[in-house]
C-alpha cells in the first residue's frame, strides 16, 4: 500500500522494503537481516514493474505482487546461501594454512585469513583493537608478534605503526617457516 499510495516523491520502495525487513525481524525471522531483496529487484526491474502493473490493472489483486515478492525472497535466500557456501569454502582453504606449530591466537588467525584474501591490506593497532575488543597493549602485541614471526612487515608513519602482510604469506604459512 505504501508503494501504491506513493506518499513520498522518492524512496517509497525503499521505505516499504525497510518496513518489510523490520516486520520480518520483529516476527522472529532474523535471517531476513541478511537478505538483499533490493539487489534482486535491481537485477530485473521490469518484472517488478509488471507485478505492480498487473496488481493495479486487475482490481488491486495483490496476488501478482505477492507471487513476485515471494520469488524475490526465494532468490535472495538462495544468493545468501551461495554467499555463505563460497565464504565457507574460502575459510576451509585458508584454515590449513593457518594451522601452524606457532602459538597464534584466534585474533591473529582472523587477521592472517583476511590478509590472504586481501593482499596489500594494511592494519593498524587501534582499528585492530576495536575490532577484537581488546586493550591497546594486547592489540599491539598481537601485531608485533606476527611481525616477529615474519608474517607482517611494520612501517611507521609519524607516530603510528602500520602492518602489511609479507608478499609470500601463503607460501610462508604453508611451509610453516619463518621469513628471514
Amino acid at each position: 500500500m505504501l508503494a501504491y499510495d506513493h506518499p513520498f516523491v522518492d524512496g517509497n520502495g525503499r521505505t516499504a522494503r525497510a518496513l518489510f525487513y523490520w516486520s520480518m525481524i520483529r516476527q522472529g525471522y532474523w535471517i531476513a537481516e541478511f537478505l538483499s531483496i533490493s539487489r534482486i529487484i535491481q537485477r530485473a526491474p521490469a518484472q517488478y514493474g509488471r507485478a505492480f502493473l498487473y496488481t493495479e490493472t486487475d482490481g488491486s489483486d495483490v496476488t501478482y505482487f505477492l507471487l513476485h515478492q515471494l520469488e524475490v525472497i526465494r532468490r535472495a535466500t538462495q544468493d545468501l546461501f551461495e554467499y555463505l557456501d563460497r565464504k565457507s569454502k574460502e575459510l576451509q582453504e585458508v584454515e590449513p594454512l593457518l594451522r601452524s606449530g606457532e602459538n597464534i591466537n584466534h585474533r591473529q588467525r582472523a587477521l592472517l585469513a583476511h590478509a590472504l584474501r586481501h593482499p596489500g591490506a594494511q592494519y593498524a593497532i587501534e582499528p585492530y583493537r576495536r575490532e577484537h575488543g581488546v586493550v591497546y597493549q594486547t592489540a599491539r602485541q598481537d601485531l608485533l608478534d606476527l611481525e616477529k614471526a615474519g608474517y607482517l612487515r611494520k612501517r611507521q608513519v609519524g607516530r603510528a605503526f602500520y602492518f602489511q602482510a609479507v608478499p609470500d604469506l601463503a607460501r610462508l604459512l604453508m611451509g610453516n617457516g619463518r621469513q628471514d
